[in-house]
């Protein structure tokens, strides 16, 4: 008698289906934590300092959980070599998930012991994705190796400095963790805006322009830089201001009006967006205008937050052999979240004395969004493709 594998479950069919679940599960469980923690309703033991466990967890882990969902989907599309499925992907799942509790059992568990279980997902996922480029020989997409290795890093410094091993190292660690992953976002968008595009809005035809690619990603990679050496002043804001100048070109050379017609698209052309203010907001802060948190929070919650949403909702729907087309749930749910943005990164600064609103706003916001995600696409996620293909 033939017996079925215990993970053999349309969950585990695909890197996108586990890690797109998690990474919307812990958006709400993580923020929600946080809430508690940072008013005070809640105290719990924690490895890591109460402010560095948020950026940690926004960062290296909901939002690596997005990307290794897209990676696992997407390199199996570029190289045409399978990636993980059934048990060795619920192993990889765990261990990211392992990663999320084992924090909360600091004075129970070594802190070495908690350090390495969190550092191994991403050597982990590095391995797994380099075996497929090297095999097809896809040496383009390379690229998102070297990406992953540099969070890699980021999350070593920030371990580093809670073992003991360096010191004022975990700001360092966040910061890079940040511009690795925008400087990604903004890679991937050149591969896939104008191709999600193009097929959701019949008979567009966008035209590529690699040099102002080239540029976008230039100067971000330029900003995030003088950054990490704490260089400020006009030379930080000259470059900001060119980075908002090359990202809005290369936007707007994608950007069709119809796109506001077609929730899927507007809601990346949208995130984009909200990493050019995180740019302005940079060169207003190099002169103290604004605080540096408000462009901190439009590259995080705005553009990572939106984008990845957005990503997620595409993406799932894509490979489930689904209609590219959202609910109107899920359309409420973009809307959410970019209003959780605007309270969050926009109105203190109209709004100074308002803050604790806000930021409880933006937190509602953000939870309601994530929420509307996890009901409309936990049966998709969770269910076979409908067109009966694998995946």
């Amino acid at each position: 008698m033939k017996t079925q594998k215990i993970f053999d479950t349309p969950l585990f069919g695909l890197g996108f289906r586990v890690f797109f679940a998690l990474a919307g599960l812990s958006a709400l469980f993580l923020i929600v934590l946080w809430n508690a923690v940072f008013k005070g309703t809640l105290t719990i033991d924690n490895y890591f300092v109460n402010n560095y466990w948020h950026a940690h967890e926004m960062l290296l882990g909901y939002s690596v959980a997005v990307i290794a969902g897209f990676l696992l989907t997407a390199v199996k599309n570029w190289t045409g070599k399978p990636t993980l499925t059934g048990d060795k992907l619920a192993g990889l799942a765990l261990l990211w998930l392992y990663g999320r509790i084992v924090p909360f059992y600091a004075g129970l568990l070594p802190d070495s012991l908690i350090a390495l279980i969190d550092f191994a997902f991403l050597p982990a996922l590095i391995y797994q994705i380099s075996k497929p480029i090297m095999q097809a020989r896809h040496f383009r997409s390379l690229v998102f190796v070297v990406l992953l290795l540099l969070l890699t890093l980021a999350n070593g410094l920030i371990h580093g400095e809670i073992l003991g091993l360096y010191q004022d190292t975990a700001w360092v660690g966040i910061q890079l963790a940040v511009a690795t992953i925008i400087t990604m976002i903004l890679v991937i968008a050149g591969r896939v805006f104008p191709f999600f595009t193009e097929r959701g809005l019949s008979g567009t035809l966008i035209i590529r322009n690699p040099l102002l690619d080239g540029l976008a990603i230039g100067s971000a990679i330029i900003v995030f830089g003088l950054q990490l050496f704490d260089v400020s002043g006009t030379v930080l804001a000259l470059s900001a201001i060119f980075a908002v100048i090359v990202n809005s070109a290369r936007v707007v050379g994608w950007y069709v009006q119809k796109i506001w017609y077609v929730p899927l698209l507007w809601i990346l052309y949208t995130g984009y967006c909200w990493i050019i203010l995180g740019f302005a907001l940079t060169a207003l802060s190099a002169y103290a205008l604004v605080l540096p948190s408000l462009a901190l929070h439009a590259f995080t919650l705005g553009g990572i937050g939106v984008l990845t949403l957005g990503m997620m909702a595409r993406v799932s729907l894509g490979h489930t052999g689904r209609a590219l087309r959202v609910s109107n749930a899920i359309a409420i749910g973009f809307v959410l979240i970019n209003l959780a943005a605007f309270l969050r990164v926009l109105l203190p600064i109209a709004l100074p004395d308002w803050y604790g609103i806000l930021m409880y706003m933006a937190t509602l916001s953000w939870l309601s969004a994530f929420a509307l995600f996890i009901f409309v696409y936990a049966p998709i996620l969770t269910s076979a493709r409908i067109d009966g293909q694998e995946g």
